[in-house]
């Protein structure tokens, strides 16, 4: 049986802009998916209800033909969106992949192919690695609001994946038609920005812009910039970011205006600071939806 502090440890997947979430078996060591949720983002059905009746048509189908499949399905805890905690049907990847192959349409298909894949990717590795950063004692000693603690984060994020992790590049580089800090001018920026003060909610926030403006990695500034930011808040103000409060086209959008108009994500932030500064619940769902703002939208 689970703690419950291992109960917490939740993880939030986004398939085509569904939530498809999991919970972690400390006993058994492996992720348990939410059948609900892996049935909608399947049939692209938002309807809870039609999800849940659609779940027991398959579960007594699968009864006579996949009963190992049913029995494998194991009832844990989830956080619903009324911010209770439901037991819910859960199945690890290898039932998940058993659930889609007895679905059998091409949205199915699609759907266990992301599923097999999407931990392998280099953002799928990265994400593994920002997951152990509040077991880790890394987040402690880190130079919060300092340049070099935002290289610390970066570099253990994407040591590894990337032969740059942690180096502060020397190309100027664009983004979505955005210019960032031109290369010959990035260090002495970087300087002026580490020294900006963060006392209050606005310089905060106005450090951060900054810090997003000057872009000091080729890859992966948004991750490592969204961790550095609520280290700083949490010094600071004792909140952090609750970021599955922040909607993701809101969030770019606010960003993307940020260089000429900070109020937007001012704004955005503000309403999503949260006290629970030492919940691996609000951390790791930070780290989802911080991950998923990278993410390609669907053409």
């Amino acid at each position: 049986m689970m703690k419950e502090n291992e109960t917490n440890k939740i993880s939030i997947r986004f398939y085509n802009d569904r939530e498809v979430r999991a919970v972690w078996d400390a006993g058994k060591q492996q992720w348990f998916f939410s059948v609900l949720d892996v049935i909608g983002a399947i049939n692209q059905q938002d309807d809870y209800a039609k999800n849940r009746n659609y779940w027991k048509y398959l579960k007594t189908k699968l009864k006579r033909e996949q009963p190992e499949l049913v029995s494998a399905t194991n009832q844990l805890k989830l956080r619903a969106a009324d911010g209770k905690r439901y037991a819910t049907d859960t199945l690890n990847a290898d039932g998940v992949a058993q659930l889609a192959r007895s679905i059998n349409n091409a949205r199915a298909i699609q759907f266990l192919d992301w599923l097999t894949y999407s931990d392998n990717t280099i953002d799928g590795q990265s994400k593994k690695k920002a997951y152990t950063l509040f077991e880790s004692n890394m987040l402690d000693s880190i130079p919060v609001g300092t340049v070099q603690g935002l290289q610390q984060i970066h570099a253990y994020l994407f040591g590894g994946l990337y032969d740059f992790a942690g180096q502060i590049r020397q190309k100027t580089i664009w983004k979505d038609g955005t210019l960032f800090c031109r290369a010959e001018y990035l260090h002495e920026n970087l300087r002026k920005i580490e020294q900006m003060p963060e006392s209050t909610f606005d310089e905060i926030m106005d450090k951060y812009v900054e810090m997003n403006v000057a872009h000091p990695f080729m890859e992966g500034n948004g991750r490592s910039t969204r961790i550095w930011l609520d280290l700083i808040f949490k010094k600071n103000l004792k909140q952090c970011v609750d970021w599955s409060r922040i909607d993701k086209k809101d969030y770019l959008a606010a960003m993307k205006a940020s260089t000429t108009n900070a109020q937007p994500i001012k704004n955005l932030i503000q309403k999503a600071l949260t006290d629970d500064i030492n919940s691996r619940e609000i951390f790791m769902k930070g780290i989802d939806y911080s991950y998923y703002y990278e993410q390609a939208d669907e053409a």
